[in-house]
């Protein structure tokens, strides 16, 4: 929790919950927005979510993710989560990128990310897809002038630390961006 002390205006990453380390293959992921982040940080970049997603495209497919690369409906990524009768699929999620194994997704979220409550919505849908093993949750650190990241850690502080509700994901990872 320090480093929401240290300022706004760099790249922060934590796991949830922290019982435990980062995997090289969350890592590498962190590591796109590293390399990145100069061209996505907020507030002197005011990219909107597909804004920074294209920023990190390329660096993402070398990691052999899957990632929507626009809003037509053949370029969006599908996750299936509802099958039926012969293993149609019934109910599907969108994604902005997922891993080659399946095991992560990621979702890039810029103004609607804590104001909208669109965190809980990834949190949700992730939850539902069953292959998915981490979730990894890119949000703006200032968002007219707000602090998503912090707000966000937060939320997901409390969640892990209460225990109440058990969610089926090895982890969250929230990237501050």
């Amino acid at each position: 929790y320090l480093l929401l002390t240290s300022g706004v205006n760099m790249l922060h990453y934590q796991l949830f919950p922290r019982s435990f380390g980062i995997t090289a293959e969350v890592e590498s992921v962190i590591k796109c927005f590293q390399k990145n982040y100069d061209r996505i940080k907020s507030p002197e970049n005011n990219l909107n979510s597909d804004g920074v997603l294209k920023c990190l495209v390329a660096d993402l497919k070398l990691l052999n993710f899957k990632v929507e690369t626009s809003k037509a409906k053949d370029d969006k990524i599908k996750v299936p989560v509802l099958f039926s009768l012969n293993n149609k699929i019934d109910k599907s999620f969108d994604a902005d990128a997922v891993s080659g194994d399946g095991k992560i997704v990621l979702e890039v979220e810029a103004g609607r990310a804590y104001v909208n409550n669109q965190f809980l919505k990834d949190v949700f849908q992730a939850c539902m897809m069953p292959s998915v093993d981490y979730l990894i949750l890119a949000v703006r650190n200032d968002y007219r002038g707000g602090d998503d990241f912090s707000k966000i850690f937060q939320f997901f502080e409390t969640l892990y630390i209460n225990g109440r509700l058990q969610l089926p994901l090895k982890g969250i990872v929230l990237i501050g961006y």
